[in-house]
């Protein structure tokens, strides 16, 4: 009887494993499919006081509208890599103008580099955790609360509703990946955390 007992909840947690991998395995996928279409945009505040946090958000007002206009037309994140590596230090200097109109006197740095990310959930619409190609804007120190969202497709400019969405990732990612990053096949938030989860877990094993 206990060996027979023990046999059961072997089995049930070999079942539950293969599960685990099984949703371990289509999150990582998933993610990096995500990751190969989309060009993040990160700004990271020079501290958190009010202040810093404020001009955070005009300085990645001034990049975004800096940046925009080298991105028309562009196919694929390859290409809007492409189209931004000449005129970072543009964008670095829109920046700026920014922070000194501001009063800020610390420095600000423009790249185009691999980040991790957590689950982010905007308006209408989320990102599972992972790796993406990002469009780093570090102000200052570097240490205050960032700022996430995407600069191609341009999911960031203004309010983003579900239709825009649509139109703006149309071309860029599947419908399938339209439909799950809107939430319009449903539990699309819950999907992501599995997708951090898991992302994690392999971490640590690498680690």
């Amino acid at each position: 009887m206990y060996t027979h007992r023990l046999y059961r909840w072997e089995a049930a947690l070999l079942m539950a494993f293969a599960i685990l991998l099984t949703i371990g395995m289509w999150a990582s996928v998933t993610q990096s499919a995500l990751a190969d279409e989309v060009l993040r945009l990160h700004v990271v505040a020079n501290s958190d006081s009010d202040a810093d946090q404020a001009v955070k958000l005009q300085v990645r007002d001034a990049i975004l509208s800096a940046a925009t206009p080298y991105l028309d037309g562009v196919q694929g994140q390859a290409e809007a890599q492409q189209a931004l590596e000449p005129h970072l230090n543009e964008l670095a200097q829109a920046g700026a103008q920014v922070l000194r109109e501001a009063g800020m006197d610390y420095p600000i740095t423009v790249s185009i580099q691999d980040v991790w990310f957590p689950t982010r959930e905007y308006t209408d619409f989320a990102l599972p955790a992972g790796t993406y190609r990002s469009l780093q804007v570090i102000l200052g120190d570097g240490v205050g609360h960032n700022w996430w969202c995407v600069v191609y497709p341009p999911l960031c400019v203004g309010s983003v509703s579900e239709e825009s969405v649509e139109t703006s990732a149309s071309g860029v990612l599947s419908e399938d990946q339209i439909s799950l990053i809107s939430g319009q096949d449903g539990e699309y938030v819950l999907r992501f955390k599995v997708l951090e989860w898991w992302d994690s877990l392999m971490q640590k094993f690498q680690g």
